[in-house]
């Protein structure tokens, strides 16, 4: 099998090529533009910050990845198996887990700030905690951005919000709101996902989650977006993070199948299929292409 990477500004011959390709039956080697979302990490009780996203890295020609930076290299592939992951959200107090498509790999979340600690690194970091104002945790370069800080004064302690996709989660009294995430189109609609998790607060009160999924205080991240979630108010449990996501496309005519615990969907985009990967039972599952 072989997999090599491609510049963005390559991608409109190799669309050419590839339909061109699928006209005479030849498929490969064939250009696969992705989407991969990690799960996000979990917000944190007590004042605790909110919980990162997970980091989001794409390819599509005019879209971003995480952190600020541009669409990353389409793949380039020939027959073979690959592996495929869905990472789960992190559970309260928890990191979510990295998701993977062949070689590209999506870092989880991080946790929110539990007690003194600082909170998690990870695609997007976690909030920090309100009660010790600690800092958030850092992102991944290319991934996701930074939590915000615990405000920890006695006029309003609250947790900071945790790194969405596109932005650093918020801090400050009017602050803990979770980053937002990065919207994409490579399903055929423009969907949001990639949303920090908002802060808890000492004496109640909400804090939004970032859009893309993210959940407000003392609310989860969102299923196969890679949001964070929420920190808990004062008392009140945190709560998990989102699973990520895995979404390919690939030219029409080619061969796919899964092993045997992937849960996927697909659909005509444009002169493509793009399959929709939502979860996976265990961490060897894969997919081939012939």
């Amino acid at each position: 099998m072989a997999v090599t990477s491609m510049a963005n500004s390559s991608v409109g011959n190799f669309q050419k090529y590839n339909r061109m390709s699928a006209f005479i039956g030849e498929i490969f080697p064939a250009i696969v533009n992705y989407l991969v979302i990690a799960g996000g990490g979990g917000g944190v009780s007590n004042r605790g910050g909110g919980g990162g996203a997970g980091g989001y890295r794409c390819s599509v020609a005019g879209e971003s990845s995480g952190g600020g930076a541009d669409a990353g290299s389409p793949i380039v592939i020939s027959p073979g198996t690959f592996s495929i992951i869905v990472g789960a959200g992190g559970a309260a107090r928890g990191s979510g887990s990295d998701s993977v498509f062949s070689s590209v790999t999506s870092t989880g979340g991080g946790n929110g700030g539990i007690g003194s600690d600082r909170a998690g690194s990870g695609g997007s970091g976690g909030g920090g905690n309100g009660r010790y104002g600690t800092s958030g945790g850092a992102g991944t370069t290319d991934q996701g951005f930074a939590g915000g800080n615990g405000q920890g004064d006695t006029g309003s302690v609250r947790g900071g919000g945790g790194g969405g996709a596109s932005e650093t989660g918020s801090s400050g009294a009017s602050g803990g709101a979770g980053g937002d995430g990065l919207t994409s189109i490579i399903t055929g609609s423009s969907v949001a996902r990639g949303g920090g998790g908002g802060g808890g607060h000492e004496f109640g009160g909400d804090s939004a989650g970032g859009a893309g999924g993210g959940g407000g205080t003392d609310v989860a991240g969102e299923a196969n977006t890679g949001g964070g979630g929420g920190g808990g108010d004062d008392g009140a449990p945190g709560s998990g993070g989102g699973s990520g996501i895995v979404v390919f496309t690939v030219p029409i005519g080619t061969d796919v199948t899964f092993s045997a615990g992937v849960t996927q969907t697909s659909a005509v985009v444009g002169f493509g299929r793009a399959y929709t990967v939502t979860a996976t039972s265990t961490t060897s599952e894969t997919v081939t292409f012939a």
